[in-house]
C-alpha cells in the first residue's frame, strides 16, 4: 500500500469519527435517551440477577440454606419474573445498543489505560448481556445449539454481567443524573425522543402481556409468544421429559414394583402400588413450576411423605433423597429437606386431577411439594433414602 493510500484511509477514518459524533448528537442518539433506557435496563437486570440466584440456589442449595415450603407459589413467581422479565428486557437492550452504538465504534477506541479498562468493561457488559438474553431465549425454546452446559454458563456469566453493570453505573452516574435533569420543554427533538421511548416501552409491555399467561393462568389465552402453553399435555399438564425419553417406559408397568424407604430409619419399608393406594390419601392443589418459566396448577392425590417417614421412624431433622426409576440424568433424584418433607402438602402422588398418573407424569408415584422447581418434583419414584 502506498503512502497516499494510507493518508486516504486516515482521512476516511476521521470522516467516520466526525459522522459518528454527529449522529450521537442527534435527538435519538442522545444522553437523555441513553440514560432513561439505562435506568430501565438496570432495574430489569437487577430483577433477573436476584431471581436467577433464587432459581439456582433452590435447585442447588448449599448445606446451610433451608428454603421454606411456604408460600407455595414463591418459586412460581420468582421464576416467572426471571423468564418473562428477561424476554421483556430484549427490546430494551436492543434499543439501548442502537442509541449508543456510535460510542461503541468511536475512534480512537481508547485514550488512556484507564479508558481502555472502562471500554473493556463495556465490552463485557454488552457481550455478556447479549449472551444471557439470547441463549436464555433459545433455552426456554428448547433449542440447545451449543456444546457447553447452559446452566453453568448462564450462572457464572450473570456475575460477570452484573459486576460490569455496577461498575458502569458508578462510572456513568454523574452523567446520567445530569441528562435526566435536563428539561425538554424548548427542545424541538423532545417529541421524537418521547415517541421512541414510548415505542420501546410498549414493545416490552406487549412482550410481557403475550407471555405472562404461561405463569398466570387467567391470561393463558394471551400467551401467544410463550414457548409452552401450560394447558397442553397429558392430563392437562405439560411434560418436559417423557417416560420414553427417560428410559422408564418398560419399567413402570413391572408387577414387582416396590417403593422402599431405607437408610437411617428404625424400620425399612417396602410397599407395592396397592399398599400405597390403601394408605390414607390426601389431595392438595399445587403448581408444577418449570425453570423455563411456565407453570400449571393441578390437584394431586397421594400419601403424605411425612406420614411415610414417621412410619419408618425417620428423625425429625433427617434429609431425604427421593430416587427415580430413571437410570441417568442430572435430576434422577432430588433432596428433600425438613421444611419440605414435614409440610403436609408434600405428597408421594398417585393421582392427578382425579385420575391415576399418566406414564409421562410419573406413574406409578411422583413427588409433589410446595415451592420447589419442577425438575425437583421427581417422577417414577422407587426409593426414599433417609440420612
Amino acid at each position: 500500500m502506498t503512502r497516499p493510500d494510507l493518508r486516504g484511509l486516515n482521512d476516511r477514518a476521521e470522516a467516520v469519527a466526525r459522522g459518528v459524533g454527529g449522529r450521537f448528537r442527534s435527538g435519538l442518539h442522545s444522553e437523555r435517551v441513553a440514560a432513561r433506557l439505562g435506568l430501565w435496563l438496570g432495574g430489569m437486570f437487577t430483577v433477573a440477577f436476584v431471581t436467577g440466584l433464587v432459581s439456582h440456589f433452590m435447585q442447588h442449595p448449599p448445606s446451610w440454606l433451608l428454603w421454606p415450603s411456604r408460600p407455595v407459589n414463591l418459586y412460581r413467581v420468582t421464576q416467572g419474573l426471571h423468564v418473562i422479565g428477561g424476554l421483556a428486557t430484549i427490546p430494551l437492550l436492543l434499543a439501548k445498543l442502537w442509541t449508543v452504538y456510535p460510542r461503541l465504534f468511536q475512534w480512537p477506541p481508547f485514550r488512556s489505560a484507564s479508558h481502555a479498562v472502562e471500554r473493556a468493561l463495556v465490552l463485557v457488559l454488552v457481550g455478556g448481556a447479549l449472551f444471557q438474553l439470547f441463549t436464555g431465549l433459545l433455552n426456554i425454546s428448547y433449542a440447545y445449539l451449543w456444546p457447553f452446559s447452559f446452566t453453568v454458563a448462564h450462572y457464572w456469566t450473570a456475575y460477570l454481567v452484573y459486576g460490569a453493570l455496577l461498575i458502569h453505573v458508578v462510572n456513568e452516574w454523574a452523567k446520567v443524573r445530569a441528562a435526566l435533569r435536563t428539561r425538554d420543554e424548548v427542545d424541538p427533538e423532545a417529541p421524537a425522543r418521547r415517541r421512541f421511548l414510548g415505542t420501546v416501552a410498549a414493545a416490552s409491555g406487549l412482550t410481557v402481556l403475550f407471555t405472562v399467561g404461561e405463569t398466570y393462568a387467567p391470561l393463558a389465552r394471551l400467551a401467544l409468544l410463550a414457548p409452552r402453553d401450560p394447558r397442553i399435555g397429558p392430563q392437562g399438564l405439560p411434560v418436559n421429559t417423557t417416560a420414553a425419553a427417560a428410559g422408564v417406559a418398560a419399567l413402570i408397568g413391572d408387577p414387582g414394583y416396590r417403593l422402599t424407604v431405607t437408610g437411617a430409619v428404625r424400620a425399612e419399608l417396602s410397599l407395592t402400588y396397592a399398599d400405597l393406594v390403601r394408605l390414607p390419601q390426601h389431595t392438595v392443589r399445587l403448581p408444577i413450576s418449570c425453570v423455563e418459566g411456565w407453570s400449571a396448577e393441578a390437584e394431586w392425590t397421594g400419601v403424605r411423605l411425612s406420614a411415610l417417614l414417621a412410619r419408618a421412624g425417620a428423625a425429625a431433622d433427617a434429609v431425604v433423597t427421593v430416587e427415580s426409576l430413571q437410570r441417568g440424568g442430572a435430576y434422577r433424584s432430588s433432596e428433600v429437606r425438613p421444611p419440605h418433607w414435614h409440610d403436609p402438602l408434600t405428597l408421594l402422588a398417585l393421582r392427578v386431577n382425579g385420575s391415576p398418573l399418566a406414564a409421562d407424569h410419573g406413574f406409578p408415584v411422583r413427588l409433589i411439594a410446595p415451592d420447589r422447581p419442577g425438575v425437583l418434583q421427581t417422577k417414577w419414584v422407587t426409593r426414599v433414602v433417609v440420612s
